[in-house]
């Protein structure tokens, strides 16, 4: 068991980072797109959005201050769920495209809840 959880952490961790490199290698489409979908600020909330995956990914990859970690995909998803994949009143190509992340953006926040009941230190984490 102890394996699966580093297998785990560390598939999320870096799943994290990828998404937090991708929002600043192609940060000027996501802000143009967020704005599209009506995201107030934009050009601080795409930037900033990368900064909480950045976070996340390497307290998931590191096991360093795991509860902030969480906090910050937490606050990263849910927003992203609700601003960028909405699914509902749209046409049903749209919708087709946009429910699956939506679906994913809230499970992926359940399952970094979950990692709140897991004992702190997590095993094989770094500390300072």
């Amino acid at each position: 068991m102890e394996i699966a959880f580093l297998v785990g952490r560390f598939v999320l961790g870096v799943y994290f980072l990828f998404n937090a490199f991708n929002h600043f290698s192609q940060a000027k489409m996501l802000v143009s797109y967020a704005k599209s979908q009506g995201v107030p600020l934009a050009d601080i909330a795409v930037p900033g959005s990368g900064i909480l995956l950045v976070l996340g990914g390497i307290s998931f990859l590191t096991g360093l201050y795991p509860t902030i970690g969480v906090i910050a995909v937490v606050l990263f998803l849910v927003p992203v769920a609700f601003m960028m994949h909405r699914f509902w009143g749209v046409d049903k190509q749209t919708m087709m495209m946009q429910m699956p992340n939506f679906l994913k953006n809230l499970a992926l926040a359940a399952s970094a809840l979950m990692f709140l009941a897991i004992p702190q230190p997590w095993l094989f984490s770094l500390s300072f």
